[in-house]
């Protein structure tokens, strides 16, 4: 996974996986956290759709789902990045 810092809400760490496969499609698993992990957001890009959160607002879900439109296809290029050093690692 990788870890950024995601703006100015306080501190929240942001992580995400490498590409995935979801059927034909390919997607990216993420997750907001604060507090020591007990706020968190997570989800799945492409779409920035939140799937399950705790301790955010509406108002800061609606942040984060923005952070997530504005940057998607960084996000997407650097999980294939992952992916494909996991693959090297492998080789």
């Amino acid at each position: 996974m990788k870890k950024t810092s995601a703006g100015s809400m306080e501190e929240v760490s942001f992580t995400y996986t490498g590409i995935l496969r979801k059927g034909k499609e390919k997607i990216v698993r993420f997750r907001f956290a604060r507090n020591g992990e007990r706020d968190y957001a997570e989800g799945v890009i492409p779409g920035g759709r939140i799937e399950t959160s705790k301790g955010f607002t509406q108002e800061e879900l609606a942040s984060l789902r923005f952070y997530l439109k504005t940057n998607e296809a960084e996000i997407m290029q650097k999980a294939k990045e992952i992916s494909g050093l996991r693959g090297f690692l492998r080789g």
